[in-house]
């Protein structure tokens, strides 16, 4: 596995990480199964796949528990990153918490799910408005000051945000969705990334599935189905495109997953994308895209493709959108 530069730090991370999300619960990608994530962890580690991606909020606290297992005895190999910023709101959902006197508690609380000293990349999981970033950042780089945290991050943050952030700390990396079919970031937020030297860590790089799969069978507890993304007749809109990329990578010989995986590690050297999975199939299709170089014409024809036929459907509803590009 190559590695790259995470921002301006010095340090190295595999080129492709590897999201977590989904390993222990139900609510998203199918049901969940222990045994299997941590094949898959174990395998990710064969395969030098080791920046792993996990938060709080996942399982709420069981995502950082299972990642334990795998994590603590091969602590050196992992740069661990994880997130802070939901909590329950008491109704079996989340809301938005970033109050610099919380922070410090979501931190340690991690801490001991991980079984770890020190997270690598601590993010700020949403931006509150009602919290100036100015003050959740301080509270964070108190935790670096601390030693239980080495680098900083934020998540589906606004360009604004981000470079208020950067000038009150260092900031090593910027979460955001980013794929073939959501694309919102290359207007301002990755140019400014590419001006404070910030890594861009694309999550959903798939477009949850939908880049392989136009018309998944979703569960009932899964939360895709509040995205419009994946709303019937959406689909049936956006298959035209997914055919597209569909013989694009079969020319190439390669899977659609790993074309659209090519393609953000082509946009720039300092973008990490993050591809989730909980089995061990679906990651090592996805670690080969690292070794999947496209041309000019093949990056050309994705464009021409794009253009071509727009993706259809917003990727959130009304209400999670109020929580994104804060």
């Amino acid at each position: 596995m190559q590695t790259r530069e995470l921002g301006r730090t010095g340090q190295q991370v595999s080129a492709l990480g590897l999201g977590c999300m989904s390993m222990a619960s139900d609510y998203a990608y199918g049901p969940s199964d222990e045994r299997e994530a941590v094949a898959t962890l174990h395998r990710a580690l064969d395969l030098d796949v080791t920046f792993w991606d996990t938060a709080d909020v996942y399982g709420f606290g069981a995502n950082e528990a299972l990642l334990r297992q795998v994590l603590v005895p091969n602590r050196a190999r992992v740069f661990l990153a994880t997130k802070f910023g939901f909590v329950a709101d008491g109704a079996g959902g989340a809301r938005v918490d970033v109050r610099p006197e919380r922070i410090a508690a979501a931190c340690d609380a991690s801490l001991r799910r991980l079984g770890v000293d020190t997270i690598d990349l601590y993010y700020a999981h949403r931006i509150d408005p009602a919290v100036p970033v100015e003050e959740m950042v301080g509270a964070m780089a108190a935790l670096v000051q601390a030693g239980k945290v080495r680098f900083l991050g934020v998540s589906e943050a606004s360009a604004a945000s981000l470079r208020r952030a950067a000038a009150t700390h260092p900031v090593a990396a910027l979460q955001s969705e980013y794929s073939l079919f959501t694309r919102d970031v290359e207007a301002e937020v990755l140019p400014t990334c590419r001006e404070l030297g910030v890594s861009l860590v694309p999550f959903s790089p798939l477009g949850r599935g939908l880049l392989t799969d136009p018309g998944p069978q979703l569960a009932v507890q899964d939360l895709r189905r509040s995205m419009p993304r994946f709303g019937e007749e959406v689909g049936d809109a956006n298959a035209p495109l997914v055919a597209g990329l569909h013989q694009l990578a079969h020319e190439k010989g390669i899977s659609t997953a790993q074309l659209a995986l090519a393609w953000l590690l082509a946009q720039d050297p300092h973008l990490v994308p993050i591809p989730g999975t909980k089995r061990r199939q679906y990651l090592e299709e996805n670690a080969a895209a690292a070794a999947v170089a496209l041309s000019p014409s093949d990056l050309q024809q994705l464009q021409n493709l794009l253009a071509a036929r727009p993706v259809a459907g917003a990727r959130y509803g009304e209400d999670a959108l109020k929580l994104v590009n804060r």
